[in-house]
């Protein structure tokens, strides 16, 4: 069985993410440069406010330089101070991992993204006309029309039980029960993204059932084997540093536990293992960032990742790429993922103009995020002012600057 966190409704639409409303931070931040005093200013305040026992903020600056900060501990009993080492369950920035390894097997000929239900599933399953229709590519996008979970009296009573314990309250997802839900389902009217957990426990499924390989080994052989991320894996116990790991807390959720209590892990071992189960640091996750926007070596991996970023579906904000959904953000443009889970919080966003990233863990559960959006702005509104000022000191009637 494999321990992890789910999230309990991750999506863009239902975190908030505040963002600066002028460009004067990141015009500050281009004259003095100061990231460490960027990074503190964002996140210092949570922590005196009790918002979680500790986080780690990571950096991958436009020269390629990864830098870590990190604030407070893994929890209060065990007191061992945050580094970008730490281990955190990320719930639903698994999908991204997963959602990539199909776009893997598609460019190796395993699959087609336009294939449909009808064809990924075996026949067994009963379909309705419109499941039937449901491509590969509507279910990494969350353009299926799928709900975000089967509207299940077995998945409400779990989660008013979650509500006082923590405890797991997806576990019908985590099974091939969940195909059931499929012979009856309806589209709805209107085609636009839905997030949704039921279409990613299903990608899941269908890749094992495919390949005939678990998620460990299809994570192993596609991302983190080629990419040398040994600190990420769905089973935290066989990573390093699993005994110094951050613990999962009570924040904004579970409702009926006080802030700052740890709260359990979830456990999956079936089809969530792969759309929510995933653990790792923010050291590794700088790493993945950046192999979707500098070269990693491997051209056939490179294309893959640099594809997954891709726009499938357009909107002005939150437009759907393979599970990156992408924002405008003042005058900068960021694809990121979120995963908000029983006792963590975790942001990855990415500026692929600059090529920065910013990752953001925490381990307490709170809806709002206030660092990642912001510091990609001030990052990218600083760069973009010093180049305006590099090309005003060589135009023509200008001496250069010294």
């Amino acid at each position: 069985m494999f321990c992890g966190a789910l999230l309990l409704s991750a999506c863009g639409t239902l975190s908030r993410m505040p963002v600066d409303t002028s460009s004067a931070a990141g015009r500050d931040f281009a004259v003095n440069g100061n990231l460490r005093a960027q990074v503190d200013s964002l996140a210092r305040p949570l922590l005196a406010a009790k918002q979680m026992p500790g986080l780690v903020v990571g950096v991958l600056q436009g020269d390629g330089t990864k830098t870590t900060f990190s604030y407070g501990v893994t929890d209060a009993e065990r007191g061992y101070p945050i580094t970008g080492e730490t281990l955190f369950a990320v719930g639903s920035v698994s999908k991204g991992f997963i959602a990539e390894i199909t776009e893997i097997l598609v460019r190796k000929g395993v699959f087609r993204w336009d294939e449909t239900l009808q064809t990924l599933l075996p026949s067994t399953v009963r379909l309705s006309a419109d499941a039937r229709k449901i491509t590969l590519l509507q279910l990494a996008t969350h353009t299926s029309g799928l709900p975000r979970q089967m509207p299940s009296m077995a998945i409400l009573t779990a989660f008013i039980d979650y509500l006082f314990t923590g405890e797991n309250f997806y576990h019908s997802l985590d099974n091939d029960s969940m195909l059931d839900y499929l012979a009856d389902f309806h589209k709805p009217g209107k085609a636009e993204p839905r997030y949704s957990n039921l279409g990613y426990a299903l990608l899941d499924y269908i890749l094992q059932k495919r390949t005939g390989k678990n998620v460990n080994q299809l994570l192993a052989e596609n991302i983190t084997g080629p990419l040398g991320l040994t600190h990420t894996g769905y089973d935290p116990r066989l990573l390093p540093g699993y005994s110094r790991r951050a613990i999962g807390h009570a924040g904004d959720q579970p409702k009926f536990i006080r802030r700052g209590q740890p709260v359990p892990d979830w456990c999956f071992s079936s089809s969530m293992v792969g759309a929510a189960g995933l653990y790792t640091n923010a050291n590794d996750l700088l790493s993945y960032a950046q192999a979707h926007m500098r070269a990693t070596g491997n051209p056939a991996l490179d294309a893959a990742l640099r594809d997954s970023l891709n726009v499938r579906f357009h909107r002005s904000q939150q437009a759907a790429a393979i599970a990156w959904v992408v924002d405008n953000v003042g005058w900068q443009r960021i694809t990121y993922q979120v995963g908000f889970i029983g006792g963590y919080s975790s942001y990855i966003g990415l500026d692929t103009r600059h090529k920065t990233a910013v990752v953001v863990l925490q381990n307490s559960f709170n809806w709002t995020n206030t660092i990642g959006h912001r510091l990609l702005q001030r990052m990218g509104d600083a760069a973009d002012a010093k180049a305006a000022s590099d090309q005003l000191s060589v135009s023509p009637g200008h001496a250069p600057y010294r």
